[in-house]
């Protein structure tokens, strides 16, 4: 993969040079078309976010909102609902900068060059899963006319309601799955994520589109169930070979680095949350995930939860302690730089299944989709490395100690459970759900009025530089704030 990175960044170095004694008929001012297949690789990187962005979004926000985290540090906005304008936009700016533009890029490239039915719905798919954190993120988002500056001279994308996203994202996705066969796609293994194998990008496609119908669950309940139905008949994930993820490396080069990992070398102030914490007690993922900070240690017995909400001042009241060593972070084996990053897992496939059979009947045995989510959940930890590996004995115990029984509540908080560190789709679901039952924290100061956020604010700069698309989406979706709530969460 490295010689694919590296391929790739020469080709965007040296695309633009032309010395023009091949062919006097070429312009030299206008670079070479680089490879589609090196583009992917790319965009599934910029897909993957940077430390920009998961700093920012993923962890100051999303993780504390979530109650996965908690820190007495004041710049992390979202563990005391404050707000900061740059962190909160900065998924949205980063990605309609770098992997939209990229995909619609490869979007024209793909017509341009007859490219098959199967490298369009790749790209296609791949959209999606970009779209669907972003919308999910902001709700009305840049969307039909967004990433086409260049293609199309649009400097001033127009922000499309969330409706009619999930309405062409819920399309787009029925027809990228319906071609994808079982085959290897040409574009081979410059696609990092499944090599170019057909059948998993199928699967994942049909496992979106049941994340997609389930997330449509308050405002639109017969279209989650229709969308539901089609994604679970065409195909979803059927084990934790079939997971979404990017490939990591660590390497000087600094080109293909898990942004979360690099988070984690400049920023060790996070704590796990007690809400977290309380909620692995008699798990077997709690040594797995966590450790004390102070000297590590990953004996149950050592490992506490942050309150979230606290400052240094508010700590010291509270517990006498005039810092957070003691409380527990999580394990150097998920901090790596060279960590796969998720984007969708079997688990999660699999609680979502259990829901689907709870509330229509459909998917299969509630029961075992519920064992097989929580299976899952513990044994796909060994992809950050073999240390994570659980016995599959305290599996079973853990199972036999905690039987499924038949509620939403129990499958959504294993749900967001085994999102930790996807904190985007975690807080995507808490919503949708509202479960767990979080109670919200009440910082002096905060934007909420000590209410949980239900979506992220846009760039400040989209006031002045894009004001009339901006104004319209404020008018159609509500103020611009942390507590305006998105279409599918009413």
């Amino acid at each position: 993969m490295k010689k694919i990175i590296y391929i790739m960044v020469f080709a965007f170095l040296l695309g633009a040079c032309d010395d023009g004694f091949d062919e006097m008929n070429i312009d030299p001012t206008k670079p070479n078309q680089v490879s589609i297949n090196n583009k992917l690789t790319a965009a599934q990187l910029f897909a993957s976010g940077e430390r920009y962005e998961a700093w920012r979004t993923n962890f100051i926000y999303s993780s504390t909102m979530i109650q996965h985290f908690a820190t007495t540090a004041g710049y992390w906005s979202g563990d005391k609902y404050t707000w900061n304008k740059g962190y909160a936009s900065a998924l949205i700016d980063r990605q309609l900068a770098s992997v939209v533009k990229s995909i619609v890029d490869m979007e024209l490239q793909l017509t341009t060059e007859e490219a098959p039915a199967e490298m369009h719905a790749i790209v296609a798919i791949l959209k999606v899963m970009v779209f669907q954190r972003l919308t999910d993120l902001y709700g009305d988002v840049p969307y039909s006319e967004a990433g086409k500056a260049v293609t199309e001279g649009i400097l001033y994308p127009k922000y499309d309601k969330q409706s009619d996203i999930y309405a062409d994202m819920l399309a787009n996705l029925e027809q990228a799955t319906s071609v994808l066969t079982s085959g290897t796609s040409q574009f081979g293994d410059a696609d990092i994520m499944y090599q170019g194998n057909m059948n998993k990008w199928r699967k994942f496609g049909n496992s979106l589109m049941l994340r997609l119908a389930l997330r449509m669950i308050k405002v639109d309940p017969a279209g989650a169930q229709a969308w539901a139905t089609k994604a679970i008949n065409a195909g979803v994930m059927q084990n934790n070979a079939d997971i979404a993820y990017i490939p990591h490396t660590a390497g000087p080069e600094g080109v293909n680095k898990n942004g979360n990992g690099e988070v984690f070398t400049v920023e060790q102030s996070m704590r796990m949350s007690d809400t977290f914490i309380g909620h692995l007690q008699g798990d077997p993922r709690l040594s797995v995930l966590a450790m004390r900070k102070s000297d590590q240690s990953t004996d149950p017995a050592d490992l506490k939860g942050l309150p979230n909400g606290l400052d240094a001042v508010t700590l010291k009241d509270l517990t006498g302690e005039e810092d957070s060593e003691e409380y527990a972070m999580p394990r150097s084996l998920l901090q790596g730089e060279d960590a796969p990053m998720f984007f969708q897992t079997y688990a999660e496939v699999a609680f979502m299944l259990a829901e689907c059979g709870v509330r229509w009947g459909i998917g299969g045995d509630p029961a075992t989709n519920y064992n097989d989510g929580v299976t899952a959940a513990m044994n796909y930890l060994t992809m950050y490395s073999s240390d994570a590996s659980i016995d599959p004995a305290d599996i079973t115990a853990f199972l036999t100690a905690n039987p499924f029984d038949g509620t939403l509540e129990q499958i959504n908080t294993q749900y967001w459970i085994a999102t930790f560190m996807n904190e985007y789709e975690s807080y995507a679901n808490w919503r949708r759900t509202d479960i767990p039952m979080l109670t919200p924290v009440n910082y002096p100061g905060n934007e909420t009025g000590g209410t949980i956020p239900r979506r992220l604010t846009y760039s400040t700069s989209e006031q002045s530089n894009n004001a009339a698309n901006y104004a319209e989406a404020v008018a159609n979706q509500g103020p611009d704030v942390l507590t305006t709530r998105m279409w599918w969460d009413q």
